[in-house]
Order: C-alpha cells, then structure tokens, then sequence
C-alpha cells in the first residue's frame, strides 16, 4: 500500500512567495542582494555609457526596486547609489540644492514601485501599460524638476517668465530621446527580472518535487526471498 507522502517544510514558504511579484527572488534574503547589486550595476553601466543622449537605465532601475524592495527606504538605496557611484565619472552638480533636486527625481519612482507590483497580479497587458506609464511618469517628473532647479538655483536664465520658457525650450532637445529610453529599458529590466525569477522558481519547484512511494515501485518479494 503506497504511504501518503507529506508536503516538506520549506514548500510552504514557496508557494507563499511564489504568489508574490517575482516569486523566490523576493523570498530570499541572498537572491534579493544579488538583484540590488545587479540593479545598481546596470544603473551605473547604463548612466556611464551615454550620458548624453539622456537614455539611461535609471528610471527602470528605479521602477524595479521599488517593485522589488518591500520598504520604499531600501529601495531608494539602489538608484541612489547608482547615482553616487556613476557621478565619479561624471562632471558635477552646479550646486547643492541642484544635486539634491537630480537625486531626488532619480529615486522617486520607488514610489510607483507598489503599483507595477499589483499590476503585473492583473496580466502581462495591464503589467506592461503600468510599467510603461510609471518609466514615461518618472521622466517627465525628472524634466520638469531638474529643469525648475536649473532656472531657479542658477543664474543662466533671467528668474522671469521669459526666463523660464527659455530654459524649458532650451532644454527640449534633451527631453526627446528620454521617454523613448525609460520605456525600452524599464521594459527590459522588469523583463530580465521576470526571466530570473522563472529560473529561481523552476530550481526551487524541481528541489521541491517529493518522491512518492508507489505499489508499482515498491520491490515485490518472491518465495525464493523468504525460503
């Protein structure tokens, strides 16, 4: 007669994390390392290889972590720090005020990260529209901002109304390229996150597989055996 075989204890834990966004990725303290350092890497590689065409990684990255990371505060460390890192390599910040305005454009989309969460709950369609609208979101909100500072913390433009048209117009030709490469790269982060985390999932659903005792399998003793 063939045993019931029982559920192994850590099984639970996986089909817990495997209904969460990204599955074992998030249900393991190593795995949710290697993502923030991969996660700054590219930031930081992405930032370094054209800084002028103004298409970076930052915003998927940034989009990422907040998905990735339960606490907004650890989340925000991974295009901080990608910004930090990639700065050495960079000219720097006219000011102050200015640096604290770049940064904190750069780390507010771990805000929406929340939303690609329980958007990708709703499909792959509704998944990809929530992250399009979270990368074109955080580049708009990045323009307008650092544009702001720029007029506001400098003295290239006249503090007038005028002023502040010039500035913007000035600084459209750089916005051009920018939403077009936040979409493609925070499509191709979560992407690359969600192919990782199917890799995870399918070690971790193969190491879970029981070996159950069967009639069939069970050797079958012979007379010979017990004379």
């Amino acid at each position: 007669m063939a045993h019931p075989t029982t559920t192994p204890p850590r099984a639970a834990g996986f089909a817990v994390a495997n209904d969460t966004f990204l599955g074992s990725l998030r249900a393991s303290p190593a795995l949710l390392a290697a993502v923030w350092v991969g996660l700054v890497a590219l930031g930081v590689a992405g930032r370094l290889s054209q800084p002028a065409w103004h298409v970076t990684p930052m915003a998927g990255v940034a989009l990422a972590a907040g998905a990735v990371f339960a606490n907004p505060l650890v989340a925000a460390t991974v295009p901080l720090a990608a910004l930090l890192v990639s700065n050495l390599g960079l000219d720097a910040y006219d000011s102050l005020p200015m640096a604290a305005v770049v940064f904190a454009a750069t780390a507010w989309p771990v805000l929406l990260g929340g939303l690609m969460r329980r958007a990708t709950a709703g499909g792959r369609v509704a998944g990809v529209f929530a992250i399009l609208g979270g990368a074109l979101a955080s580049s708009l909100v990045f323009f307008l901002a650092t544009n702001l500072a720029f007029w506001w913390f400098t003295a290239e433009y006249p503090h007038t109304t005028e002023g502040l048209v010039a500035c913007f117009t000035a600084a459209l030709p750089f916005y051009r390229w920018m939403p077009v490469g936040d979409a493609a790269w925070s499509l191709a982060t979560f992407g690359g996150l969600a192919a990782a985390a199917r890799i995870v999932d399918a070690a971790v659903a193969r190491g879970l597989q029981p070996v159950a005792a069967t009639a069939e399998s069970a050797p079958v003793k012979r007379v010979s055996d017990v004379a």
